[in-house]
């Protein structure tokens, strides 16, 4: 398999994360497309670096914005670290780090590196820009 092949195969694997786990819910895909040893590197407060913390993540996006899904604007392979720039967008209808439901819709970017062995998420490196988010829902982080 040549490194293109392995670029475009790595690259499938991560859109289907997004569009399918991440915005459809689907938590048995999730339990496919990651590795058991799956370590990430940047993960969100409160959440432990591993697949079952990242899965707890995605559960918690999608209880507080049942209609969470990220458009894709451009991904990048370099064999099979896969680099992808997306928005994210949903409406507040759950709690959310501690935050009543507000009824608002968000949106917020996130760029993430994943790298993909054997068809499966072995590895995350994410910024995401929670700020802007945090003050859609209303709050000023580091104002209290």
């Amino acid at each position: 398999m040549s490194n293109d092949d392995i670029s475009e195969t790595a690259k499938a694997v991560v859109r289907r994360n997004t569009e399918e786990v991440q915005g459809g819910g689907d938590y048995a895909l999730y339990d496919e497309l990651f590795s058991d040893d799956f370590v990430d590197h940047t993960p969100q407060p409160g959440r432990t670096p591993d697949k079952a913390g990242a899965l707890e993540l995605y559960q918690t996006l999608r209880a507080a914005f049942p209609d969470f899904h990220a458009v894709i604007h451009w991904q990048a392979a370099d064999g099979n670290l896969v680099t992808t720039h997306k928005t994210y967008y949903g409406t507040h209808q759950g709690e959310f780090f501690g935050i009543a439901p507000t009824g608002r819709e968000i949106r917020f970017e996130t760029v993430d590196a994943m790298r993909v062995v054997d068809g499966r998420i072995t590895e995350h490196w994410g910024v995401a820009n929670l700020f802007s988010l945090m003050e859609q829902l209303g709050e000023r982080p580091g104002t209290a």
